[in-house]
């Protein structure tokens, strides 16, 4: 469970990540039905004003012996990540070794290889930093080409807003999707995305126009049920086959099938959380035909079995 998340800042602090941490868990939506959660903004000298990105300055109120107790202990990007203190080394220690949750933002990734987090365990940072991160931890299995990873409650993130990716990844874990698909609406942002972060790397982001692809997903999400081939998308999008198709990647990282399955298995995720709906329902309402495919797919995106994940998560939900 979440109910208590210590973020530890280190000067200079970079705002907006720590801003997406302070987002996800540090805003009151228990009127929307998100459980409380506390936010505990910690630094080793607590009411002193850090330097911050772009002349501003952060003040944390609270020691870092406060996140001594929190389920979740959280390092935002920051210069001082490189080579970070001993005490902070000594608390991401003791988060994992009590069984917390320890989650990094971008550069932050480095505060938890020096604290020998990384060690054997599959990890990210931002693509200009992945190389650095490989050859300081050598140990450390680094993936340049993804969003977030997570092995052992060890969370790290690429770069900037991959970190919210991150936080609504653990949130549906720990809460379920109902309540991480809550949070990203008040956010105005997709409760899960597709790619990974090699779409950022040395390509220019795609130019916004008439040919992007948003009404054909969106057409797609509200019709998860029929069955889509790439040719029938491209009709739809006004584009020959092979255009479709390299233009998808382009625009969403991942290919039509591999979007339109994970669509239908994060869909089945909120079904089998929100619903009493048997397997086989569901299986055919997000487009999977029968229960055996869904297990198939949902085993591997999930790690569980849909009666599995049911059984976990349908309380939670509730």
């Amino acid at each position: 469970m979440l109910r208590t998340i210590a973020v530890i800042l280190q000067e200079p602090v970079a705002l907006f990540e720590l801003g997406v941490i302070a987002e996800v868990f540090g805003v009151d939506r228990t009127d929307d039905g998100v459980p409380a959660m506390e936010l505990l903004v910690c630094a080793e000298e607590p009411g002193r004003p850090l330097a911050a990105t772009s002349g501003a300055t952060v003040t944390a109120s609270h020691p870092l012996s406060a996140a001594a107790g929190a389920d979740l202990v959280a390092v935002p990007a920051s210069d001082a990540c490189w080579a970070p203190s001993a005490a902070v080394v000594d608390q991401l220690r003791a988060a994992h070794a009590r069984g917390a949750y320890v989650l990094s933002v971008c550069s932050g990734a480095f505060a938890l290889g020096a604290a020998g987090l990384l060690d054997g365990r599959a990890c990210t940072t931002h693509w200009r930093y992945t190389s650095e991160l490989a050859a300081r931890y050598p140990t450390a299995r680094v993936d340049p080409g993804v969003l977030y990873t997570e092995e052992d409650r060890v969370i790290t993130s690429a770069g900037t807003a991959a970190g919210i990716d991150a936080c609504l990844h653990l949130v549906r874990e720990e809460l379920g999707s109902a309540v991480a698909t809550r949070i990203a609406r008040r956010m105005v942002v997709p409760p899960h995305r597709d790619g990974g972060q090699r779409q950022f790397i040395d390509h220019p982001l795609p130019e916004p126009g008439s040919e992007s692809l948003a009404p054909v997903t969106a057409w797609m999400l509200e019709h998860l049920a029929d069955r889509h081939t790439v040719a029938d998308l491209a009709r739809r999008a006004g584009m020959s086959g092979r255009t479709f198709a390299r233009r998808f990647v382009a625009e969403t990282g991942t290919t039509p099938h591999q979007w339109l399955t994970d669509q239908r298995v994060l869909r089945a995720r909120e079904l089998l959380e929100e619903t009493d709906l048997p397997v086989d329902a569901v299986a055919e309402r997000v487009g999977l035909g029968g229960a055996a495919l869904l297990r198939h797919h949902f085993g591997q995106e999930t790690g569980l079995t849909p009666t599995a994940y049911r059984r976990r998560f349908r309380a939670t939900a509730s």
